[in-house]
């Protein structure tokens, strides 16, 4: 493959894993700094992917640390590998927030399904469980939608790294603020 070619596989890779919880690409390792300046990762679902502008959504609760340190600072990583082909992605960029009043919060909830709004009606994220209530399913949708936010993506850089049995290979891209592509090159692996 080419320059060109492995930057459009990698982002179709992307836009396929939206699409199907079986991708590999479809949980992305999301990585920030708290406050103390401490790297912070974890796992996050890849939710939508618009491969024009270099866009990557991902649903939080606005509750969560991710979501403090990424207010704080907004430059994040983030990280996948597939195995087939032993492909890793490792997009740098920045990420905007959208809370619970915003548009495109109150847009990516009603496309929810129950199940997955669910997630967001519980405690805090890494608060003390303790004794679970009775009734959990009491909490009312809307009380669930005021934890939501949308974490939009813009990547800047994207290091392509395949592993191989012999001759790995490396490339890296940069992206303008609009999407558009503005080098590209391999480099030492």
């Amino acid at each position: 493959m080419n320059l060109a070619e492995v930057d459009a596989s990698a982002w179709a890779e992307l836009q396929g894993a939206a699409a199907n919880p079986q991708s590999a690409f479809r949980y992305l390792n999301l990585c920030s700094v708290d406050a103390g300046g401490r790297p912070q990762a974890r796992m996050v679902v890849l939710r939508r992917v618009d491969v024009g502008r270099r866009i990557l959504e991902i649903h939080t609760d606005v509750r969560s640390p991710k979501w403090q340190e990424i207010s704080v600072n907004p430059l994040v990583t983030l990280l996948g590998f597939g195995p087939q082909p032993k492909v890793q992605l490792r997009l740098q960029g920045s990420a905007e927030l959208n809370g619970p009043a915003s548009e495109c919060a109150t847009e990516a909830w009603s496309l929810l399904p129950r199940s997955t709004r669910s997630t967001y009606m519980g405690e805090p994220p890494g608060d003390d469980i303790g004794e679970r209530p009775a009734s959990e399913g009491s909490i009312a949708d809307a009380d669930g939608q005021a934890f939501f936010g949308v974490l939009i993506f813009r990547a800047e850089t994207l290091d392509w790294f395949q592993l191989r049995h012999a001759d790995n290979r490396r490339a890296v891209f940069a992206y303008d603020h609009l999407g558009a592509l503005t080098s590209s090159r391999w480099v030492n692996p």
